[in-house]
């Protein structure tokens, strides 16, 4: 069935004026699997947020920090089960973005987008404030004198730089990959448990350790209630598991729990690291929280380097590897929002384009920057922060109100969690959040009027501009959800265009004999340095090939749909493909094979294709005949043959095509193992040939006796065999070695033993 998908997974051409979305349906492949995604979420929360906003928030908050950052931590629990629930039950990339627009009206669905992009590129320039300040403290250790800096403080003439840097780099096409990333959030996990460890140990040695925090409320639950709404971005990065669930495996599963699991890590992190920074500083008479205050973004550098030798070398790699990767993956993320937006056309199309040789969103990589920049240079750190966290905020909120609104919209789904008590929970939660971002207003204003400033002209853009061209798409999504689905389901796997049309071909009879479907797919393998998303855009070139191939090949009547999946593996790619789309048999293309590298490559994809949950077949050819006049089935008994022979049938019944079967005995056979090998193969075959078309050969070599007896045969269909490695490697697998010594096509069939299970871990 054709599935709603999120906006972002189509790529829309304009006619006229009017939207609407290109036939073949684009995905990420699952495979992610528990461990990968919780890291992602570690990584995002574990980010630059602590290093940078520790000192400011104990400056507000005092020892009190430890309380906002539990506290946060219950707050943040609403919204995370939230996306908990909706992350299990929708499946699709987009997380927030899509569940808004499915469950809201309008102009909700624009503004959940819209306010993103302001979120994610306010947070990025956080993080560039922070790298600026890091980076700052590194000059003179590296031997450059600082100097004053016109129109504005060097720190953020830095940040400027780095963020046309990591512009640059995204322009470029380079991107954080899942195993890099879990690197690095291992890294800083490592760097903050040093500063813990000796954090806690100076702390607790210490007869009057109690002290920093006999003052637990200097400026009152006002500072708690600040200081919670400051820091609530360093709490938000679960949102990007949810965001993730198109590459997640059994997202309805691995979605909610990696979510908690991503919380019940980093909390107790956060409170660790606020006792150890409070406990730990040796201020002279200076109460700590006002020390780590007035230290601002740095605050944890100067703690650490009075803790142990190193320690402020250490703390600031930490810091500058935080806000690095956070600035790459925020400008990565808030620029393909803005990207994704004018795909849409609900922002100006040129937001929407690829750069021709880069296939990267340029325009888009380079609107998010300039943003960035700005709000990096026209407010203060404080208020940069503040910004960020409003909005997230009333992001959140919206997501729970969703929440309530499809739980009466949507009981069909097939929620992997529920949150308990709905209504209930979900509006604790938007009371929370809403009195947190109004608290925000008496810490800055100026955040506030940015954030109002940006929703204003959000408001604008839709209803001058966004509006009827989003009323066209979802014109054509409701077209799309409308299509039926067959039960008998064919995955025809069309890699090399040359051989599309014999696939397409075979897949399109066997499908018109089932009165089922065919599912085109072409797999576009994304190097396993870079993440799946950025295949999404270089899709181009072979989604019009694929395209191409299912409009010569519309003539058989039967119906057709295409897809690309983006994956860092082929066989990956066409197995989750299988699993998803319920199929029934995969077909694929098989090249001859000359070298032994040639099988190698081959016979490994083979062998994890055939361990899919589908019937396999393989056609040895480049181009299906124009008409099947006769089909050669080479029966062997063996645990593939009751498949080969209504294979083999139903493509003759399709093309109205004599079957002929062939079986061979050795050479040394009497005329009576001749006869009782061929009642056998007579009642094996059953109704599927004639008595008169079955024919037992003899041949000292299998091959070479169906060969002998293929002439003018048009197609030759046998059962695959279990070989070994070794034997598909020296050519010994007779099918494999059959259709490397034959010009006619060759479908190869493979029934194997379905276990959807091993996929879904």
């Amino acid at each position: 069935m054709f599935r709603r998908k999120d906006l972002t997974a189509y790529e829309r051409i304009e006619l006229g004026d009017q939207t609407v979305a290109s036939s073949s349906e684009v995905r990420l492949s699952r495979e992610m699997g528990l461990l990968d995604i919780t890291m992602i979420g570690v990584g995002a929360m574990i980010g630059a947020g602590i290093f940078v906003l520790t000192g400011i928030a104990a400056g507000v908050a005092g020892p009190g920090l430890m309380l906002a950052f539990l506290l946060n931590g219950f707050v943040t629990l609403f919204a995370a089960a939230a996306y908990a629930e909706l992350g299990s039950s929708f499946h699709d990339a987009g997380g927030g973005y899509l569940w808004v627009k499915t469950g809201l009206p309008d102009p909700q669905g624009f503004m959940s987008g819209w306010m993103s992009w302001f979120a994610h590129a306010v947070a990025c320039s956080l993080y560039a404030l922070g790298f600026g300040a890091y980076f700052r403290l590194v000059l003179p250790v590296i031997g450059v004198k600082l100097v004053e800096t016109p129109m504005m403080p060097l720190e953020k003439w830095l940040a400027v730089a780095v963020v046309a840097l990591f512009a640059f780099i995204n322009y470029r096409g380079a991107a954080e990959t899942g195993k890099a990333g879990n690197v690095v959030t291992l890294a800083k996990i490592a760097i903050l448990a040093v500063f813990v460890a000796f954090g806690v140990w100076v702390t607790l040695r210490r007869p009057d350790w109690e002290i920093p925090f006999k003052d637990f409320l200097p400026n009152g639950y006002g500072g708690v209630f600040t200081a919670m709404g400051l820091t609530f971005i360093a709490f938000e990065g679960y949102e990007i598991i949810a965001q993730c669930s198109e590459e997640v495996r059994n997202p309805k599963r691995n979605v909610p729990r990696a979510v908690f699991l991503s919380l019940a890590i980093v909390i107790p992190i956060y409170l660790l690291v606020a006792f150890a920074a409070l406990g730990a500083v040796h201020a002279d008479g200076m109460p700590s929280w006002k020390f780590l205050g007035l230290h601002k973004e740095t605050a944890l550098v100067d703690v650490a380097r009075g803790l142990f030798p190193g320690g402020a070398v250490i703390i600031l790699i930490g810091g500058l590897l935080s806000t690095l990767s956070a600035l790459n993956a925020t400008i990565y993320s808030s620029s393909r929002v803005s990207f994704a937006m004018g795909r849409d056309r609900n922002l100006p199309s040129f937001f929407g384009r690829i750069h021709a040789r880069r296939k990267t969103p340029h325009w888009a990589i380079l609107a998010s920057s300039v943003l960035i920049a700005f709000m990096a240079v026209a407010l203060p750190i404080e208020a940069v922060a503040s910004a960020s966290d409003i909005m997230f905020l009333l992001l959140f909120i919206q997501v729970l109100f969703v929440l309530i609104v499809l739980r009466r919209k949507r009981p069909d789904l097939d929620r992997g969690f529920r949150v308990p008590w709905v209504p209930l929970v979900p509006i604790i939660g938007i009371v929370l959040q809403l009195a947190l971002a109004v608290q925000l207003f008496t810490y800055s204003p100026k955040a506030w009027l940015s954030a109002l400033a940006w929703i204003g002209g959000g408001l604008a853009i839709f209803y001058a501009y966004a509006r009827k061209r989003d009323r066209a798409h979802a014109r054509v999504a409701a077209g799309r959800e409308a299509a039926t689905r067959h039960k008998y389901r064919i995955l025809a796997c069309v890699g090399d265009p040359e051989h599309a049309q014999a696939i397409l071909g075979a897949a399109g009879a066997i499908a018109k004999h089932y009165d089922g479907e065919v599912v085109a797919l072409s797999v576009l393998e994304v190097p396993e340095g870079e993440i799946l998303a950025v295949g999404v855009d270089r899709v181009g070139g072979i989604r019009g090939d694929l395209e191409g191939a299912v409009a010569r090949c519309g003539e058989q009547g039967v119906p057709v749909r295409s897809l690309v999946s983006v994956s860092h593996r082929i066989s990956y790619g066409i197995v989750e493909t299988a699993l998803a789309e319920e199929c029934n048999l995969i077909v694929l293309g098989r090249a001859r094979r000359t070298s032994a590298l040639e099988r190698l490559a081959a016979t490994l994809v083979d062998r994890v294709v055939r361990s899919s949950p589908a019937q396999v077949i393989e056609i040895g050819a480049e181009r299906w005949p124009a008409k099947l006049n006769t089909v050669l089935l080479a029966f062997e008994a063996g645990p593939n043959s009751e498949l080969t022979v209504e294979i083999g049938h139903a493509l003759a019944v399709t093309a109205a095509a004599s079957l002929r079967v062939v079986h061979v005995v050795a050479p040394e056979a009497s005329e009576a193992d001749v006869d009782a090998a061929r009642r056998a193969v007579t009642e094996a075959v059953g109704h599927a040939a004639s008595p008169g078309d079955v024919r037992v050969v003899r041949s000292s070599e299998v091959v070479s006796g169906v060969l002998r007896e293929s002439r003018g045969a048009d197609l030759i269909v046998l059962g695959g065999t279990e070989a070994g490695l070794l034997e598909h490697l020296l050519g010994y697998a007779l099918p494999l070695e059959l259709a490397d010594r034959t010009v006619r096509p060759v479908a190869i069939v493979y029934e194997m033993p379905a276990d959807p299970k091993r996929w879904l871990v």
